[in-house]
């Protein structure tokens, strides 16, 4: 889906600023930006509150891509259906992100891989693991360059989550990131959990050790707590394949790399090598983390 075939960008920005003319068009302030977002609905969850969104470049901000974006208020997606070519506003705060002004301005077919993208939070494949099952080893390289594998963390829990680095949405990977460096604070003062945490880049061919290394210094990452993996050269698949172990379904853009499409996964891996307990989304917190970790895996 490209602008030339919908609206023209003139056209474009004069719906979006009718619809929201009463708050002066868009004002941005140091702790809330707002974006013009324009993209193809590829599916709406049952309740209406999110919808698969796959849009153009917001300007300054991210790249095209596709991804799930929410409203607060459901009404706002009323009339709108999977197809349908809409023009938003799209709120940016510290911690969050959300729809507003939505407007539709036209529709078009799907993409022949909408399918896929729309139900990628619900596919499960083959080799999916159920909790209480061993999670097969996998070797990856770290973010010093050194070859790992999942048992390379001696009797240490895990606790497994994906990102990447250039995701841009607050509510997304950053927020992984934000729950993983409050985790790694309870961990220090919660030895006795032997617990390593381990961040898997979905964007490996970006994602370079040195890249990670990078991207963990600026999170404060202490490679005794915290780790951060991509996928080895002899094995270009491997971040793919262990996220379909726990069900998380990843599509990428065959023309633009940095689209990538994914949900959130997180789970926690005992000391045995077993998968426990899995979380999807970006609901859980660092505290519910910890309290199943006693709970699962226990204190030595």
């Amino acid at each position: 889906m490209r602008r030339s075939t919908l609206f023209s960008t003139a056209a474009r920005l004069a719906l979006v600023c009718a619809a929201v003319l009463a708050a002066g068009c868009i004002r941005n302030s140091p702790d809330r930006r707002q974006v013009q977002l324009h993209g193809q609905v590829l599916s709406l969850s049952p309740d209406r509150r999110e919808a698969m969104i796959r849009h153009d470049e917001v300007r300054d901000f991210m790249p095209a891509m596709t991804m799930p974006y929410t409203v607060q208020d459901p009404a706002l997606f009323d009339g709108v259906a999977p197809g349908d070519i809409i023009d938003a506003i799209l709120v940016v705060v510290p911690n969050g992100a959300y729809l507003s002004a939505v407007h539709k301005s036209g529709s078009a077919p799907l993409p022949a891989d909408a399918a896929e993208a729309a139900s990628m939070a619900a596919r499960r494949t083959g080799n999916l693991i159920s909790d209480g099952q061993p999670v097969p080893n996998l070797a990856f390289l770290n973010q010093d360059g050194a070859s790992v594998d999942l048992r390379s963390y001696g009797r240490h829990a895990l606790v497994v989550t994906f990102s990447y680095t250039r995701c841009p949405m607050p509510t997304m990977c950053p927020l992984m990131d934000r729950n993983f460096a409050a985790l790694q604070d309870k961990l220090r003062a919660r030895a006795s959990l032997e617990t390593h945490l381990l961040t898997v880049t979905l964007d490996p061919t970006f994602d370079t050790p040195a890249v990670l290394k990078a991207h963990a210094g600026q999170l404060g990452a202490d490679p005794d707590l915290w780790s951060f993996l991509t996928s080895p050269p002899d094995n270009p698949g491997a971040t793919d394949t262990l996220a379909s172990w726990f069900g998380l379904a990843i599509q990428r853009s065959p023309s633009d790399p940095i689209d990538i499409s994914h949900g959130l996964r997180t789970v926690i891996i005992d000391r045995q090598g077993n998968l426990v307990k899995g979380y999807t989304g970006n609901d859980w917190t660092p505290e519910q983390i910890i309290g199943d970790l006693v709970v699962l895996v226990g204190v030595d």
